[in-house]
């Protein structure tokens, strides 16, 4: 409620927010305002991760100023963009709370939602639950069409049966949270991890608005890389789709061998040079595409075998707050060790585990 103290770091919320935020200092008003009453409105006690992937804007500067008047507010901010699911993560592996939902800051999502989020999930005893966008008239027929094809394909070339339209507007349960944090996986996509767990979960329904202010993080080369991602890191059809180019191949060079055969015993020979380079270009191409997609999944093994930490976490005013200094960390009452560098910055991995840096 206004004015209640934050809750010390030993107590659990019944909900965290989490809100990755990259340059936002446009819409942060807003979203503060409507976030804050929606949350005061549900009654129980509530945080909220404002997780800062190094924004160059004022959004770090903004959101210091909220977090004076709004004490369930917890600021989050990582040492260099990480990119939009890391920041996901890292508030997922810091958030407190017996329930955690994740939000984007452009309120394309409406946070008004969160109360049927939570409510649905009580009713049903469901783990996740879903908000699926029925209507996206407020999204390009690019993006939408896109969209309904890549779900498609995901759901085709995997066994994850990721719901369509679900992006990364959710609430999970603690026991959700900490299967995901427990996960050693680099690069994840969590709209299809969450589904792969296969915890009990349901949906509801909502229409997507448009941004309210500043412009989208996710170019088409984002975008890109984020398919790639959830198709390597969900599927191994593309190891098998060079398998099936390489047989494929076979057979059609077996049927020009016994064309050629034919040809040559009944006289019919034409020299030329055309079909010979377009043969050797269509092999040449489905090699090189193959080579690519064994690529990918050996770039993945290699980036898991060097264990590099998928985000720096720089500060969190938790740990700065001298109240939750006291109770947490008694040893940090030395002088030396007051200063928010020296208490912050820690290193988590994707599975959730911390390590100071150093």
């Amino acid at each position: 409620m206004p004015g209640t103290p934050p809750l010390r770091s030993s107590e659990r919320p019944d909900l965290s927010v989490v809100v990755p935020m990259y340059d936002e200092a446009q819409v942060l008003p807003l979203l503060v305002q409507r976030l804050r009453d929606v949350l005061d409105a549900l009654g129980g006690s509530y945080e909220v991760l404002a997780v800062d992937d190094g924004s160059a804007d004022t959004t770090p500067l903004l959101l210091q100023r909220f977090r004076t008047g709004w004490p369930q507010l917890r600021v989050v901010r990582l040492r260099a963009n990480a990119g939009h699911q890391a920041a996901i993560s890292a508030g997922l592996a810091l958030a407190r709370g017996s329930y955690v939902a994740t939000l984007d800051a452009d309120l394309q999502d409406p946070p008004e939602l969160l109360g049927e989020m939570v409510s649905a999930a009580r009713r049903e005893g469901a783990d996740v639950v879903y908000a699926v966008r029925a209507d996206r008239s407020t999204d390009s027929a690019w993006k939408r069409g896109t969209a309904r094809a890549f779900y498609r394909l995901i759901r085709g070339v995997s066994d994850t049966d990721a719901p369509a339209d679900a992006g990364d507007y959710r609430l999970m349960s603690r026991a959700t949270v900490d299967a995901v944090n427990a996960l050693p996986e680099h690069h994840r996509v969590l709209r299809f991890v969450v589904p792969a767990l296969g915890f009990p979960s349901t949906s509801v329904r909502y229409r997507r608005g448009v941004r309210a202010a500043g412009q989208s993080k996710y170019p088409l080369a984002r975008m890109v890389r984020l398919s790639i991602d959830s198709i390597t890191g969900f599927s191994l059809a593309p190891l098998r789709l060079a398998t099936w180019f390489g047989l494929g191949g076979g057979v059609a060079a077996l049927g020009l061998l016994v064309y050629a055969v034919v040809a040559q015993m009944m006289g019919r020979t034409v020299a030329g040079w055309t079909s010979t380079v377009v043969a050797v270009a269509a092999v040449g191409a489905v090699q090189l595409l193959c080579v690519g997609m064994l690529g990918e999944y050996v770039g993945r093994m290699y980036v898991m075998m060097q264990g590099r930490p998928s985000y720096f976490v720089a500060y969190d005013s938790l740990d700065a707050d001298p109240q939750h200094l006291d109770h947490q960390h008694p040893d940090l009452q030395h002088p030396d060790l007051q200063h928010p560098a020296a208490t912050s910055m820690r290193v988590v991995t994707p599975g959730g585990e911390r390590s100071p840096a150093g």
